[in-house]
């Protein structure tokens, strides 16, 4: 498994996930509604103009399937805090590892960014299988987070007093 920067060639997959009812209901959202080619065109600017507090990442199996995406945003310099997310979109790969070793990777990244004090996430309430990977990767429930009409379970992380996190192999 390993992280990369989005790509265009991406934006296909991504559209699907993002079409398909049952990641929607795991993600929280509706599913995308809107034509391909006008996704194509904002999936374009995104990766052209991208935020700068925003950091997205393809998830790659070692043969270079694109599997799903991982990000961090929410990024609060001052407050030394960012949010972090994860989807495996192609079920073929749940429970097999791929989520936890991603999400492994993206903490050890994102905590080699001397700022950040704390991560943090939120998954619903019910998906006990996501909670249970966060959990194996060394994030703490905090409680729950009620947003609109769904509950979330936060969770969080500190950065570790060691400094043994290295530069992950996995990641490129």
């Amino acid at each position: 498994m390993a992280l990369r920067r989005k790509r265009l060639e991406d934006a296909w997959n991504d559209y699907q996930w993002k079409c398909d009812e049952k990641l929607a209901r795991l993600d929280a959202t509706v599913p995308l509604t809107v034509p391909f080619s006008l996704y194509l065109s904002s999936y374009s600017d995104e990766l052209r103009y991208s935020d700068p507090f925003e950091y997205r990442y393809a998830i790659e199996t070692l043969d270079g399937r694109h599997i799903g995406n991982c990000s961090c945003y929410n990024v609060d310099r001052i407050g030394g805090e960012a949010e972090l997310g994860i989807l495996i979109g192609d079920p073929e790969y749940w429970d097999k590892g791929y989520g936890s070793g991603a999400m492994t990777a993206l903490v050890r990244q994102v905590f080699q960014e001397r700022w950040v004090k704390k991560i943090y996430l939120h998954t619903l309430e019910d998906n006990i299988r996501a909670q249970k990977c966060f959990e194996k990767c060394g994030f703490v429930p905090r409680g729950p987070v009620t947003r609109g009409l769904h509950r979330f379970i936060l969770m969080e992380m500190k950065r570790p007093k060691d400094s043994s996190l290295g530069d992950p192999s996995c990641w490129r």
